[in-house]
């Protein structure tokens, strides 16, 4: 299967459990691996032919910056869900999402939640 990498998109985002998060907000980064077969696209080169990254990067902006979810495990679920509900061309999904200051304390770089999920045979 081929794959098609969309490497961390910036959203501004209000996730998080605590109130200040929710008020506040941060920036969250999203990555994701589009699971498809592009053959058909490499040989027409015919965006119809594929699954348009520009689509989906609105896609994921929408959910990420216009709605609100306490764990970064949820905005993954539903980013995972909608991509694959809306781009019918995708076999499975990976959605990576970065939260690069949560608050806690320590020193660390970011912390991150990764999912894989397959689209559904009825």
């Amino acid at each position: 299967m081929d794959k098609i990498y969309l490497n961390e998109l910036s959203f501004y985002g209000y996730h998080g459990v605590l109130p200040q998060e929710n008020q506040l907000g941060q920036t969250f980064q999203v990555s994701l691996i589009l699971h498809l077969s592009t053959k058909e696209a490499g040989v027409s080169d015919r965006v119809e032919d594929t699954v348009s990254y520009a689509d989906v990067y609105e896609t994921v902006k929408e959910i990420t910056e216009a709605r609100e979810f306490k764990l970064i495990e949820a905005l993954a679920e539903t980013i995972a869900t909608e991509v694959l509900q809306d781009y019918t061309q995708l076999t499975a999904v990976t959605v990576k999402v970065i939260k690069p200051n949560p608050p806690i304390p320590g020193h660390y770089h970011s912390v991150a939640v990764e999912i894989y999920r397959e689209r559904s045979v009825n």
